[in-house]
């Protein structure tokens, strides 16, 4: 049995996806990572995920809209990330 919280990460770019995969697997949490909107979607489908760490502001589809879609259509917590400074 695995009693692993599952986390998906979502983020454009790679070497910040890998710094919170690290710190998540280091806290004994289950990481899957996305770089953008098809790939979460495939994701998600495919597996059960207890929550989304959600980049605001990607290339493309952006976190908000993203975050639209998920509320639509899975029961999944949802945290937003931005490394804006304003």
């Amino acid at each position: 049995m695995n009693d692993q919280a599952h986390i998906l990460v979502v983020d454009d770019e790679p070497d910040l996806r890998e710094m919170v995969e690290e710190y998540l697997k280091k806290q004994g949490f289950s990481v899957l990572m996305a770089q953008n909107g098809a790939v979460m979607r495939q994701l998600i489908a495919e597996q059960a995920i207890d929550l989304v760490l959600l980049d605001v502001r990607m290339p493309g589809e952006d976190g908000l809209s993203l975050a639209r879609f998920l509320r639509e259509h899975y029961s999944v917590g949802i945290i937003m990330l931005t490394a804006m400074g304003e």
